[in-house]
């Protein structure tokens, strides 16, 4: 069914949850704000939103080598206490989104807020001159352009993508659910991925043209 825009701004003030979030909870429940707000505090995206504008400095920088060695991941997850980062749910956050991390080649950013302005644009030029846009009007050329962009940014951006255990759901939704059910405020800060021979120069022989060279002196 179709979910008004009010709809939506009536659960975000009831709730403090996202508009995203409070969108998806009333297409969960078909426009049921009571069912909706059940289904945002079984996700603790309610408490989470609440807890977001909280310092979180603490946590764990955590690790995840995939099998044969040739993927390392190294990521920084902060939380409020020592507390929380030492219990075995928030390590466990931890490993599963290095494991995430690892299985995303294509993911660049934590969050979409956090791609510079000068990829934005340079995604944007891309599309902007695609062929398949060029007789179509200028404003419904920025709709979809602008489609194409937020898709392609969502790709870098690690918090956007399906969580790798549960497709149902986001690694930003794997987070909030976390922060619902250990009371802190939790973030994913940095990450860097690592690929075996990433950036080196190797050199390729070409066996048919050595045969070639040879076989001409």
């Amino acid at each position: 069914m179709a979910i008004s825009a009010q709809l939506v701004k009536e659960l975000r003030e009831k709730t403090g949850a996202g508009m995203m979030d409070c969108k998806k909870a009333l297409v969960e429940s078909d426009g049921d704000t009571t069912k909706a707000i059940e289904w945002l505090r079984k996700k603790g995206i309610t408490s989470a939103e609440k807890k977001s504008g909280r310092v979180a400095a603490e946590g764990i920088i955590g690790s995840y080598i995939h099998t044969g060695g040739r993927v390392g991941v190294l990521v920084e997850v902060n939380c409020e206490t020592d507390f929380v980062a030492r219990r075995d749910e928030f390590q466990a956050l931890v490993k599963n989104v290095a494991m995430q991390i690892a299985a995303c080649p294509n993911v660049e950013y934590v969050k979409v807020d956090d791609i510079p302005q000068e990829i934005v644009q340079k995604e944007k030029d891309i599309e902007m001159g695609r062929d398949d846009l060029g007789k179509k009007p200028e404003n419904i050329k920025e709709k979809i352009v602008q489609g194409r962009i937020d898709k392609r940014l969502k790709e870098l951006s690690l918090m956007d993508q399906p969580y790798i255990r549960d497709q149902s759901i986001t690694v930003e939704e794997l987070v909030k659910q976390c922060i619902g059910q250990l009371g802190e405020n939790i973030q994913v800060r940095r990450f860097t991925r690592y690929v075996l021979g990433e950036g080196i120069e190797k050199e390729e022989s070409n066996f048919a043209e050595e045969v070639a060279a040879q076989m001409g002196s």
